[in-house]
């Protein structure tokens, strides 16, 4: 009870301290007094006092207390186990069950007793009750030579995952030396060993003389514990590089790549794929995990100037050579000699697999046309001096990307649909928009041609003149433009933001190149591949699907234009899969539809990686 004549006006509940049914331990007299002292002010309404007050009485307050009351009652009676092998006892207990007369309830407490978990849990209590704690070091030399280096004794217990580090042969001096450690693998973790660490023993053998691959051999055939001698060295690197997430825009396969430092040790990818780089500290060979799993141990990949100049030779596409030499815990390679074997490409270029044209709204799709159509040699000139992120994912290897969070009151995201003509983009646009016109639409494209009788500017068309649609082009505000029998087409960047000023989603069907021009902080486009199912599939439900040529000849699809689409979509995805950042498989027209749905609000609503310059740009405007 708080005893307190100003605080008399307090209610009943709020006298009782919820320790008083414990024995008083220090904590929870100060907090008895400090109540005491705090209801003189309560009923004056000091500034401040009643939320302190209210905080210090809170009931999580109150149960943190009566817990640690219980902790401190229990370390004061310095507990022993009952017993020092509860495992072999659980086990006489099943065997007397089987032998008891069968009920539920003898059927559940075998059950309990035999699950994984509680044996695990019996076996942990052994191991603290008998005290049999690892590793036991071995005891140190009475003596040491006075000749002799400065030594630290280093103690692992291996497990299940390599110890993450790789040796390597002093050119010189013939020493075997640590020559890095692998962010967050067992060495790593321990502290205890660096890179530049010369091995002197291990498990008692002196690596003096001997070859890597022998010493990876003595460790491989250890077991649990692997006790090291090492001369540390004098100057501990210090990791100075800040973690950064990045987007592999290219393949990367360790197992086929014979510069690597240890294959057993690189980290293979694919293009699209977020991968958190923890260490740069190596300028041919960084440390890396996939953002999806933060707790795994990195593992090597190319640094993106390596990267670059790897792309150039092609050498993933060989055939799969595996390195005979290397084993998986430690290995080595002489790594100071890959900058011999890059070959420096003269220039860089980024090919896309054809020419595009336009999409002109809802009336008509000239997609099917493309093979007619052709770009103005205008828009060709200006490809390579486009807007935003245009140029800066061509040739780069690593995209640096960071999470984005759309608020509610900020303008949506563009979403873009990428697919190959016929798979059915067109149609998975329209039915959207049908769906839920107040919500989703498409941008107004522009076109130099007339407006027919039914037409109306501004509705299927925003008829410009040619010098108009030319300046657009020049202050690159056009996403896509092209000409087709002497008239130019194309969306512009303002006519998406016509729409996403209006509050809704506007959607776009884009060909893959023009996605680099709209990938931009001012539009954030959110990049769905509609990819077609196996040819199978495809017959059965394509079976009566019609083709709508620029003559409007009505054609059944033929196997021919299914095996084109089939083909167009792998290279595309070859080529462009890394700007996509959702995929869905059109095999369904009404799956496809709620997966399109689905996806575009998580784009809207849930934290997406996205490039950091996005991020940046937003916060300097």
């Amino acid at each position: 009870m708080i005893q307190s004549d100003p605080g008399a006006d307090l209610p009943d509940k709020d006298r009782k301290l919820s320790t008083a049914d414990h024995v008083e331990n220090g904590l929870s007299r100060i907090l008895r007094l400090l109540l005491q002292e705090l209801s003189l002010f309560y009923s004056r309404d000091v500034s401040g006092v009643s939320l302190l007050y209210d905080l210090l009485h809170s009931p999580w307050l109150q149960a943190l207390l009566k817990v640690y009351g219980c902790l401190q009652e229990f370390r004061e009676k310095k507990p022993v186990p009952t017993t020092h092998c509860a495992q072999q006892l659980s086990r006489e207990v099943v065997e007397q069950l089987h032998e008891s007369p069968d009920s539920l309830e003898i059927q559940e407490l075998r059950q309990i007793l035999q699950a994984p978990h509680y044996k695990a849990l019996l076996s942990a209590h052994d191991t603290v009750a008998q005290k049999d704690f690892e590793p036991l070091l071995p005891p140190l030399p009475d003596s040491l030579p006075g000749d002799e280096e400065a030594t630290r004794i280093v103690c692992l217990v291996k497990n299940q995952q390599p110890l993450g580090a790789t040796i390597k042969r002093h050119e010189i001096t013939g020493d075997i030396l640590v020559a890095r450690v692998i962010h967050g693998g067992l060495v790593d973790r321990s502290g205890l060993l660096y890179a530049g660490d010369k091995l002197v023993e291990v498990n008692g053998v002196s690596v003096e003389g001997l070859e890597p691959e022998q010493v990876i051999h003595i460790l491989a055939m250890s077991q649990g514990t692997v006790v090291f001698k090492v001369v540390p060295v004098s100057d501990p690197p210090v990791s100075g590089w800040r973690t950064v997430h990045v987007r592999a825009m290219a393949e990367y396969r360790p197992r086929e790549d014979p510069a690597i430092p240890c294959a057993d040790a690189g980290l293979p990818f694919r293009k699209g794929d977020v991968l958190q780089v923890v260490d740069q500290s190596d300028a041919l060979w960084w440390q890396a995990r996939r953002a999806s799993e933060p707790a795994a141990c990195a593992g090597l990949i190319p640094s993106a100037h390596l990267l670059r100049r790897k792309q150039r030779e092609f050498w993933w596409s060989q055939p799969y050579q595996p390195h005979t030499c290397l084993k998986p815990s430690i290995c080595e390679y002489d790594y100071m000699k890959i900058d011999e074997k890059c070959v420096e490409a003269d220039k860089e270029e980024f090919v896309g697999y054809g020419q595009k044209f336009f999409l002109a709204g809802f009336r008509r799709s000239l997609r099917l046309c493309r093979r007619k159509s052709h770009r103005g040699q205008l828009w060709a000139s200006l490809r390579g001096t486009g807007t935003g992120g245009c140029c800066t994912a061509v040739g780069t290897p690593y995209e640096e990307v960071a999470r984005y969070q759309r608020h509610p009151a900020d303008r949506h995201r563009l979403v873009v649909l990428v697919g190959p003509s016929g798979v059915g983009v067109n149609e998975l646009r329209r039915r959207l928009i049908e769906f839920n016109p107040s919500h989703f639409q498409s941008a107004v494209p522009h076109t130099t041609r007339s407006p027919k009788s039914y037409e109306m500017n501004g509705r299927e068309y925003h008829y410009v003149s040619k010098e108009t649609f030319e300046s657009l082009i020049y202050s690159h505000r056009m996403l896509e433009c092209g000409e087709y029998k002497g008239h130019l087409y194309g969306t512009s960047v303002d006519a998406v933001h016509t729409v996403l000023d209006e509050g809704k989603i506007c959607v776009l069907d884009l060909e893959p190149q023009d996605i680099q021009v709209a990938r931009t902080s001012e539009l954030k486009p959110y990049v769905i591949f509609i990819k077609p199912s196996s040819m199978s599939s495809m017959k059965q439900s394509r079976k009566n699907a019609r083709i709508i040529t620029d003559y409007f000849v009505d054609m059944k699809l033929q196997d021919e234009d299914l095996q084109e689409m089939e083909e167009l979509a792998q290279k595309m995805e070859t080529q462009f899969g890394q700007f996509f950042d959702h995929v869905i498989v059109n095999d369904s027209f009404q799956d496809a539809c709620a997966q399109l749905l689905s996806a575009i609000q998580r784009a809207q609503e849930d934290p997406q990686w996205v490039p950091a310059t996005w991020i940046s740009s937003d916060t300097e405007a």
